[in-house]
């Protein structure tokens, strides 16, 4: 166990986790939330962030739900997967459709956000803009009150550029997974990399990174700013913890990305275990 070889308490801010009873399939092999917990264990994570796959056009409200059921007497830390109305506004035909577009009915509310900034089930919040859009200036709004951490997908579909201008300039603290390049896009990795300089609240985590210039980099320049996710269950928590413990950094930055970085972002992964 990390713990005891290391002296490391590790967490995990990237798990995805199924919300229904049944295994779901990934990689050929099934993962039920009793399975994955004990995969976690075993890799010497001690707590992880847990959210629902995404689905476009489909209302998250179920799936959060089963997640939050499936944390309890577990060592999980729920977020509630969010969806929005907006596109990026990357050109005047993005901008006309946003200014045409209007909520359905699976589509996220202020009023969402606010019950699940008061319901102690969640700690966070999670959007993937590639499925889910961006969220209208109302939902923003909200999300700012709330004032809970955001963990949003990174990659080709929202690039470091879109998340500055979408997410980045808000008051709330926003994690961006992949280190905002996947699928193993090293120049919008480095671009985001970056972004830390200009934002403070902005944090990343290391799911899927397979560059280790770009991880050490990120671990020397920024030793507070960046967290730990395995990825879990598409990527073995076992290997995502080996990438970070054999990179070439100081032992004390090691130990703020499995642990401390985390617990400053994310109240709910702190000892006490509640914020």
């Amino acid at each position: 166990m990390l713990e005891l070889e290391h002296g490391f308490r590790v967490v995990d801010v990237h798990v995805r986790l199924p919300a229904s009873d049944a295994s779901e399939f990934v990689g050929g092999r099934p993962i039920s939330p009793d399975r994955l917990e004990r995969e976690m264990h075993q890799a010497g994570i001690t707590r992880s962030v847990v959210f629902p796959p995404a689905r476009a056009a489909t209302s998250y409200v179920a799936p959060n739900n089963g997640v939050a059921r499936h944390s309890v007497d577990r060592p999980f830390v729920a977020v509630a997967r969010i969806n929005g109305t907006q596109g990026p506004e990357t050109s005047v035909t993005g901008r006309l459709r946003n200014a045409v577009s209007s909520r359905e009915e699976y589509h996220t509310t202020p009023e969402d956000i606010e019950k699940y900034a008061y319901d102690d089930r969640f700690h966070g919040f999670v959007l993937d803009p590639g499925v889910d859009d961006y969220p209208d200036e109302n939902v923003l709004t909200a999300l700012e009150d709330g004032d809970l951490p955001v963990l949003v997908r990174g990659g080709v579909d929202a690039p470091p550029d879109q998340l500055a201008t979408t997410l980045l300039e808000r008051s709330f603290p926003v994690i961006v997974a992949h280190f905002g390049g996947h699928p193993l896009e090293r120049s919008l990795m480095a671009d985001m990399i970056d972004l830390l300089e200009t934002y403070d609240d902005c944090y990343l985590e290391t799911s899927f990174v397979r560059y280790r210039d770009l991880l050490e980099r990120a671990l020397l320049e920024h030793p507070d700013r960046v967290l730990f996710g395995s990825g879990a269950p598409a990527c073995h928590p076992d290997v995502a913890v080996m990438e970070i413990l054999t990179l070439d950094v100081p032992e004390d930055k090691l130990w703020r990305t499995f642990s401390k970085n985390a617990c400053r972002v994310v109240d709910a992964l702190a000892p006490d275990g509640n914020r």
